[in-house]
């Protein structure tokens, strides 16, 4: 068996596919109704839509088979995301990269397999839509048309889920979109029993900047806020445009004192942008810090209620 190999763009892949926050989510219609399609169309017993993260492949959509994801190791998907065209395998047991795959030698007894790569917004092929048979056979023109036509919907449907929790003006997460990620943060803080901290940002005297410069320069110092929030905060970190000039970030296996430190070394980034931009203003926030243990039972949401009533108290004190 041969394990699929690694995409050179592999973590700008993983990026993208969790800033949509799909992993593990439940079962919408919009892609159920693909795999259904792409079952009846080509008469096959398994249509999925796969998701291929850093060890599994688990799939949003699952017609036929009797699993929610398999390791990626033993994953076909994990070869198809390797290229940017159809991956057929017309029958496994004669193909040496899977003959002895557990999922050609074991239930479901895997024989053909097709599937095209989903790409996404140029960050590579976050995974497939795919077709599985226990029978090997060959697909036409007319077939892999088709097939090519269903991954184009179930692309547009993985875009339509980021412009629901993308901020159009920042490109970083809306509310909707951090909601949904930091609960899935804060479940993972409690199983491996670290703690969490949540920032909440508000700029001050953001309604000046508009006022005397125009609701332009106001989006460009959003923005910049945004980006210096990306450069400044870890990768592991979700951070966020609440919507006006709130942002938010949340930090795993972090410690109040840390997070402390954190945001006085993001306001010296401020600082250090303010003087190179010299745009006539200067951007500056004030914050609420709020830091859970694993032990302790507080929603996302009063969370963010509690680090936001601190952000005020803050801005009061000034």
């Amino acid at each position: 068996m041969n394990p699929p190999d690694i995409p050179q763009n592999e973590a700008n892949r993983l990026q993208a596919l969790r800033s949509l926050a799909l992993l593990d989510s439940p079962a919408e219609e919009r892609f159920d109704r693909l795999t259904r399609l792409a079952k009846r169309l080509f008469d096959v017993p398994i249509a999925l839509v796969s998701l291929v993260d850093e060890r599994r492949q688990w799939f949003k959509s699952n017609d036929g088979l009797q699993c929610s994801e398999t390791s990626r190791e033993i994953s076909f998907c994990g070869h198809a995301i390797l290229g940017n065209d159809f991956f057929i395998v017309e029958d496994a047991s004669k193909d040496e990269r899977f003959a002895d795959n557990p999922l050609v030698i074991g239930a479901p007894y895997l024989r053909f397999y097709a599937g095209y790569p989903l790409k996404y917004l140029g960050e590579g092929n976050l995974g497939t839509l795919c077709l599985m048979d226990t029978e090997p056979r060959t697909l036409s023109k007319e077939d892999l048309d088709s097939l090519k036509d269903l991954a184009g919907i179930a692309e547009k449907e993985l875009e339509a889920v980021q412009l629901a929790t993308l901020d159009e003006l920042t490109k970083i997460s809306n509310r909707r979109g951090f909601i949904s990620l930091g609960k899935q943060a804060l479940s993972i803080c409690l199983r491996q029993e670290v703690s969490a901290t949540i920032i909440f940002f508000d700029l001050d005297k953001f309604k000046p900047i508009n006022d005397k410069f125009g609701h332009a320069e106001g989006d460009r110092a959003l923005i910049a806020f945004a980006n210096l929030m990306g450069n400044s905060f870890r990768d592991s970190d979700v951070f966020a445009r609440l919507g006006g000039d709130e942002f938010v970030v949340l930090l795993t296996d972090t410690s109040y004192e840390l997070a402390e430190a954190t945001v006085a070394r993001f306001a010296a980034s401020v600082a250090n942008y303010n003087k190179k931009s010299n745009r006539g203003y200067d951007i500056s926030f004030s914050e609420g810090i709020v830091t859970i243990e694993h032990d302790q039972a507080y929603t996302l949401e009063a969370l963010l209620n509690r680090a936001d009533s601190l952000m005020y108290a803050n801005k009061h004190k000034q």
